[in-house]
Formats: structure tokens, C-alpha cells, sequence
């Protein structure tokens, strides 16, 4: 759904980085080069961004019932 606030492992706080992260990667940057310059050096918070998949736009298009 939406990236969490805090990484689960560690506790650092991510959420403010996943706007930019998106963005400089679908303008084609490497995910590595992101990664380092964001500051996310833990393997933990790294996999968080990797593993990620924004689901949230189809997630909103069904009703609740």
C-alpha cells in the first residue's frame, strides 16, 4: 500500500525519502546510486525500498462494501 513511516527493522525513519527516491528512478537513475545518496545504508531499510510496490492508486478504485 503506502511506504511505511518507520523501517520495521531499525526504527529510522524512511517515509520522506519515497517521493524522491520514485522519482529519481523512474527519470533513470541506478536504485544503488539512490539508495547511497538518500543516506539508506542498512540492509534493512534498503530492502524496504526494493521490495516495495505502490499499490495504493488500485487499492482506491474499489468501494468499500
Amino acid at each position: 500500500m503506502m511506504i511505511p513511516i518507520r523501517c520495521f527493522s531499525c526504527g529510522k525513519p524512511v517515509a520522506h525519502l519515497w517521493e524522491e527516491f520514485k522519482r529519481r528512478v523512474e527519470a533513470g537513475e541506478s536504485r544503488k546510486k539512490v539508495l547511497d545518496d538518500l543516506g539508506l545504508k542498512r540492509y534493512c531499510c534498503r530492502a524496504l525500498f526494493m521490495g516495495h510496490v505502490d499499490l495504493i492508486d488500485a487499492v482506491g478504485r474499489f468501494k468499500k462494501s
